[in-house]
């Protein structure tokens, strides 16, 4: 008997460790990577970018803002279960217009600048990632905000629609369905639903 519960302990062990490894690694930024939403090359579009890795998808899905990738994690209804999300690391960033094509992390692990007077992309308020907190600290005593992880990142952070957006947020709020301010989460929602098939 208690082999047979050692066994069956050493299998759940076994596929813990299968489904770790099995993780997707993080895919290069190329001239073909294209914003989920806005359809747009991320290589024209300054600020940090995210890639969300879908289960049965061969090929990631990327953001033109850090804040989009979160708030599509958030939304309730998917069409695939999300396997891996990274972002940039900006500490390891040439500049807020060169963000690296491969220097990604884990948006798990990341430390965030949530609240910065530096906007994304898509000219929306930016949740700007790092891999070490200390120059997560730097970047905010510089451009203002609190470095948060992305358990503390509020939905508020990712999913308020934008007042008096800049030119780039009127674009970013007509990519996702311009309308009342007060249904934004559930256009966001739909918007994934078709994306997803």
């Amino acid at each position: 008997m208690r082999r047979a519960l050692l066994a069956l302990a050493l299998l759940g062990l076994a596929a813990c460790r299968e489904e770790t490894v099995a993780l997707p690694d993080p895919v290069t930024m190329t001239a073909e990577a294209v914003g989920h939403y806005c359809q747009m090359d991320l290589l024209e579009h300054p600020g940090p970018k995210a890639q969300v890795h879908l289960d049965g998808q061969p090929a990631p899905l990327f953001f033109s803002q850090v804040r989009d990738a979160v708030a599509y994690q958030r939304m309730p209804e998917q069409s695939h279960a999300i396997r891996a999300i990274y972002v940039n690391d900006m500490g390891a960033a040439e500049s807020w217009e060169k963000t690296g094509a491969d220097n990604w992390i884990s948006a798990a692990t990341a430390q965030y600048v949530v609240g910065s007077s530096r906007t994304g992309g898509m000219g929306a308020p930016e949740l700007v990632p790092f891999s070490d907190a200390a120059k997560a600290q730097q970047f905010a005593a510089v451009h203002g905000g609190r470095v948060l992880t992305l358990e503390a990142i509020s939905d508020a952070d990712v999913l308020t629609p934008l007042a008096g957006a800049s030119d780039h947020g009127a674009e970013h709020d007509a990519d996702h369905g311009a309308g009342d301010a007060g249904d934004y989460a559930e256009r966001l929602r739909r918007l994934s639903q078709q994306a997803g098939g």
